[in-house]
């Protein structure tokens, strides 16, 4: 790979400035054209296609001449009016007749500007109608010409990328000796304009994929190499949905300063930064780590078992390197006994200890709080939801019980048992990442909030409380979480999967606002709809059966009536056969008489033949997602039985982790202590999965080189074959905390896993005092 030649660096070292000097003072060079020739010839200034760099050699001469460290030849003065034939004499005609979608624009093309008649236009256009005018433009340069059967519609300009930008720059993952080597691959978008008279659907979008598919290989016909990236700053003013819409990645913000600031203040506007790859190995071909900056991360990536919680953990804004530090050995530490409490977790390490508490007591306005500790292991989730093509976003709550806290200041009112006792606590509401193969990525968001018991005094109506004031306003902030995150994942596709509590119409009516991610819900009311058989449920009952699946259905214990929740009757384990239909409905918006009906699909799915004494089981399940086919419907299906994982990562939390034994004085001190084992609890679900969907990768992936040596050591010990796979391993670690294997015994759970490895712990520090001594 060609890297670029740092002009600047080579000409300032006082050797070439002595040179330089010389050649100044030889009589056979009288012009600047001339000294910068010769320049170039003898320090090798070439670009990729063998051309002088004789701009760029000129820009630096003169800048030391600026300094004092030389004199040049005194500039040939142009003649007036030379840049006259750039100008049209009169504006560019307005296009006429364009169609309202892009789809029907008949001729949509767009014009390399390599003619003088063709720059005049596009220079008339931009200096009319962009508000940033034609320019000037810097460095490798290509400009193009919308051009339609109706008119010209726009135009585009190419550059040079931003010198500097730490969003950017953060987000590739470069340092500073990197980025000048090869900041030449990354080509600006400095102009773009859809003519304000033009008013045509999904045009800016179509035009910018156009100019993806062409400017790599124009780029390379002018300068010899290809692009591997674009750049583009959107005004704040715009939205930027045509960047998205083309696939466009948004990276983060300008400071405001421009390229020519020599004061470095920030008196521009803050512009979104936008990029596109043109090639996904861009980092490797710039000579980066494929994991460099804030790119898509493999499931598998940065979970060994030595740095896992630095990856997961480190930097966490907490207002102090220390404390964040603290955070990530308080992390790898309980991890080795999630079911411990701390104390028993650090191993009588009283420094450990005290700095545990220290950190977890901080005053409550402190930057130590639930989001602040989640932040680097949402955006690593983020990077490993970029490198999925679908990612199931999974959203449920559940009832944390701190009623033996009676002294524990903030927690909310749960509800009262028969007896009229209250019970205290918090409600935690996340959404958690799953990768299409059932594998977690890790959460994506979550709230920790104190119920509070209704006010006597509210005498409001459901219809009349405003759906922000309502407990279920938190499935729709979620959601726009997800949204807002989906921006850096353009080419993943989203779906956020929610119970029957979901089954309201202002969620749907936002995904109709914000069509980012589909939904997937399990409809819990038969609503109303305009025709026969005019209740929904009894629609697609009588539609005809698309396919027919087979679905395991889990054993559940009766549970009798409690306070809240109705009695359960006892389900037995079984394979069920469910026929499929499916219907497109209109979803009536009920009392919002101010909304319109959404275009709606309704999966069904019910068993036919359930076992004597159960039940059939059937759901119901409506999605944004277009249903064309049995398969479509189908996949809803299987998508829809991963949202169990949720519910076993709360299992994970309250059994393996246990939350619900924390022993805090305050609820925020509780919440700084959830968000910790939030994390564990998914670490120990993606290990025991993992060895189940991939048992094939090398045990490395999740365990340090002291834990393979005691594994194998104690399967020699033990008589057993020494692991050499991730699968392999798991069984050993499940085997340590109880578990058979016996050829028809079910994988090892989280339970079992989670116990094998506090055992293990154990042994691997002893095995390492030994192997030491």
């Amino acid at each position: 790979m060609h890297r670029q030649n740092q002009i600047k660096q080579t000409l300032s070292q006082p050797g070439c400035i002595a040179h330089i000097r010389g050649l100044v003072a030889d009589p056979e060079i009288g012009s600047r054209s001339q000294l910068v020739a010769r320049v170039c010839q003898r320090y090798e200034l070439y670009d990729p296609r063998g051309r002088k760099q004789e701009s760029g050699c000129l820009k630096v001469l003169c800048e030391l001449e600026k300094a004092g460290h030389l004199i040049l030849p005194k500039p040939r003065r142009r003649s007036a009016g030379s840049h006259a034939c750039q100008q049209l004499p009169k504006p560019v005609p307005t296009p006429e007749g364009v169609p309202s979608c892009a789809g029907k624009v008949r001729g949509l093309k767009l014009h390399k500007v390599s003619e003088v008649e063709q720059m005049r236009i596009w220079n008339d256009l931009m200096s009319r109608e962009h508000p940033q005018g034609t320019g000037p433009l810097v460095g490798r340069q290509l400009r193009y010409l919308i051009g339609s059967e109706y008119g010209w519609l726009g135009g585009l300009g190419f550059a040079a990328a931003a010198l500097t930008l730490a969003d950017r720059d953060a987000w590739i993952g470069w340092n500073r000796g990197q980025r000048e080597d090869y900041l030449h691959y990354v080509v600006g978008m400095n102009r773009f304009l859809i003519r304000p008279d033009v008013k045509c659907k999904n045009l800016a979008s179509k035009v910018l994929s156009m100019s993806m598919a062409t400017l790599a290989e124009d780029f390379e016909q002018a300068y010899g190499y290809k692009p591997l990236l674009l750049e583009s700053f959107v005004d704040s003013s715009f939205q930027g949905s045509c960047y998205r819409a083309a696939n466009w990645i948004k990276v983060g913000e300008t400071k405001g300063r421009g390229r020519q600031n020599p004061s470095n203040e920030c008196n521009l506007s803050r512009k979104a930064i936008y990029v596109h790859p043109l090639e996904k190995d861009f980092r490797r071909q710039m000579g980066l780590c494929p994991n460099a900056g804030k790119g898509p991360l493999d499931v598998t990536d940065g979970l060994e078992s030595d740095h896992w919680a630095e990856h997961e953990f480190g930097g966490a804004p907490l207002g102090d390197a220390r404390t964040s530090k603290r955070l990530v050995a308080v992390a790898a530490a309980k991890a080795e006994a999630p079911d411990l409490a701390f104390t028993g977790a650090a191993k009588g390490d009283w420094p450990a200890i005290k700095g545990y508490y220290r950190m977890i007591d901080k005053p409550e306005e402190s930057e130590i709080n639930m989001a602040n500790i989640l932040a680097p292991h949402q955006e690593r989730t983020a990077r490993r939801m970029m490198g999925q093509k679908t990612v199931l976003c999974i959203q449920d709550g559940s009832d944390l019980d701190y009623t033996n806290l009676a002294k524990c200041k903030g927690l909310g009112k749960m509800g009262s048992n028969q007896t009229k006792a209250r019970s205290q606590g918090l409600h935690l509401h996340s959404t958690l990442a799953v990768a299409a193969n059932g594998l977690p990525l890790g959460v994506v968001a979550t709230d920790c909030t104190a119920p509070e018991a209704k006010p006597t005094a509210e005498n409001r109506s459901p219809r009349d409380i405003p759906i922000e004031e309502k407990k279920t306003f938190v499935w729709i902030q979620h959601y726009r979480k997800l949204v807002e995150m989906g921006s850096r994942m353009p080419q993943t596709r989203l779906i956020s999967v929610c119970d029957r509590e979901a089954d309201f119409f202002e969620l749907f009516d936002e995904q109709r606002q914000r069509p980012r991610a589909d939904l997937l819900v399990r409809a819990s009311h038969n609503r109303k709809i305009p025709e026969e058989p005019f209740k929904m449920f009894d629609a697609v009952r009588k539609a005809p059966v698309c396919s027919r699946v087979q679905l395991n259905i889990t054993r559940e214990s009766a549970r009798p009536k409690r306070s809240k929740q109705k009695a359960r009757p006892m389900r037995t384990k079984r394979c069920a056969e469910m026929a499929v239909r499916y219907v497109q409905i209109k979803l009536q918006p009920g009392h919002r008489k101010d909304k319109e009906p959404i275009d709606v699909w309704l999966v069904h799915a019910r068993e036919e033949d359930p076992p004597e004494g159960n039940e059939p089981v059937e759901w119901f399940l409506l999605t944004t997602i277009k249903i064309t086919s049995a398969e479509d419907a189908e996949q809803c299906l299987r998508w829809y039985t991963l949202r169990w994982r949720i519910e076993d990562w709360h299992r994970v939390l309250k059994c393996g982790c246990r939350i619900e034994d924390l022993a805090h004085e305050t609820a925020e001190r509780l919440r700084r202590a959830i968000a910790i084992n939030m994390v564990i609890a998914w670490r120990i679900m993606l290990m025991t999965l993992l060895s189940r969907e991939v048992p094939d990768l090398p045990a490395e992936v999740m365990f340090s080189d002291l834990e393979i040596r005691t594994l194998k050591a104690y399967a020699k010990n033990a008589r057993l074959k020494p692991p050499t796979t991730l699968n392999e391993a798991v069984v050993l670690i499940a085997k340590i905390g109880g578990y058979i294997g016996r050829k028809r015994d079910p994988p090892p759970g989280h339970q079992i896993l989670w116990q094998g490895f506090r055992e293990f712990e154990f042994i691997c520090l002893g095995f390492g005092l030994f192997d030491s001594g």
